[in-house]
């Protein structure tokens, strides 16, 4: 691979022509060979893209595949146009080698007995189908098997509207989530009307905004008051540091955030910060950006087990590797950063609350 597109003209990577989940499954092992051996050969941000262009083309195959098992087991082809659409991670365009299933879709028009049955059947088998190519089930249930996260259009926008309309923990903690999708295969169209009705419901509104950031600033402290790392006390990853919930998703809560209030469509947090550096508004923009690629880096690196081929990590920075004094000398500067904007977005909440109070 020369460039961030993904060649399928070789055979190890034609992951668009496999016929079967087992194939699929074959062909994504051996991706994922050629794409740990240039793990740290090439720059982090062009290594991700890689990383993501595999799932893009296994979940485009993967759709394909689900559509003739659908007609092989008698349900026929699709009744009305769909979009499958990602979340979380790979929304983001942010997914390592190991993430799960963060998944859903959205069916062409009002909803019907038609749609409903057969959507609900190809969720479950398309859900499956990724399970069998290597994508764990997610334990949060954001999946296209779900019914909350599987819905007509009609549905959707009612759906989100619910979300904003309540501004509690949980509906907006799934506001959050959806703020990360993204559109893989299908009408694109659908897509791109999902994420207008999305995105309207926060003009203007600050009540929401708020409510989006009171969420953003939970966060668990990793650094002590003398500003020395704090690794895990007890358990299976003492000693280790977790890169993931530590560094890594701070950063990407934070960008959201500013992305959200600025009215800021993309999903990848790269591009939300090239957007909001071009506003010329915000400090730290390149301090963050410096951080997040180092947060991706660490990620990347975190130590990993294989089982089938397929690769899972714990997403723990080893104890051995914090020795590494350059490791540990920037893995610091990266958490004193996300302490002074996690600081600062606690000030911006106190001051919204009380100006709605």
């Amino acid at each position: 691979m020369e460039s961030a597109e993904w060649n399928e003209d070789k055979n190890y990577l034609s992951i668009a022509t496999a016929g079967s989940p087992q194939e699929l499954k074959a062909r994504r092992t051996a991706c994922q060979t050629v794409l740990l051996a240039q793990l740290n050969v090439v720059p982090i941000e062009e290594w991700m893209t890689r990383v993501n262009a595999m799932h893009d083309s296994i979940a485009k195959a993967a759709v394909i595949i689900c559509e003739a098992q659908m007609k092989e087991a008698g349900y026929g082809p699709p009744p009305c146009a769909y979009s499958f659409i990602v979340f979380g991670s790979a929304g983001r365009q942010e997914a390592t080698l190991w993430s799960d299933q963060d998944n859903g879709l959205i069916v062409e028009g009002e909803p019907d007995g038609l749609k409903k049955s057969y959507f609900r059947a190809f969720g479950a088998m398309l859900s499956d189908l990724f399970e069998q190519v290597g994508y764990e089930k997610c334990s949060g249930k954001v999946m296209c098997s779900e019914p909350l996260w599987c819905k007509t259009l009609t549905e959707w926008r009612e759906q989100l509207q619910s979300w904003m309309d309540q501004l509690e923990w949980e509906p907006i903690r799934y506001l959050i989530i959806s703020s990360d999708m993204r559109h893989v295969a299908g009408n694109a169209e659908l897509s791109a009307e999902w994420r207008e009705a999305f995105h309207a419901g926060f003009i203007g509104n600050e009540k929401l905004s708020t409510a989006v950031l009171r969420n953003t600033v939970r966060h668990k402290a990793t650094l002590n008051l003398l500003g020395q790392v704090l690794t895990e006390r007890f358990g299976d990853y003492a000693g280790g540091f977790d890169v993931k919930y530590g560094v890594y998703i701070p950063l990407v809560n934070i960008v959201r955030h500013l992305s959200l209030f600025e009215g800021v469509w993309d999903s990848s947090t790269l591009k939300r910060l090239e957007v909001l550096g071009a506003l010329d508004k915000y400090q730290h923009l390149e301090d963050i950006r410096r951080s997040f690629l180092t947060a991706l880096r660490m990620r990347a690196n975190t130590p990993y087990s294989v089982n089938d081929g397929l690769l899972s990590s714990s997403d723990y920075i080893a104890e051995s590797d914090l020795k590494n004094k350059q490791l540990m000398s920037e893995l610091r500067e990266s958490l004193l950063l996300v302490r002074r904007l996690h600081r600062a977005l606690q000030r911006q909440l106190r001051s919204a609350e009380r100006r709605q109070s």
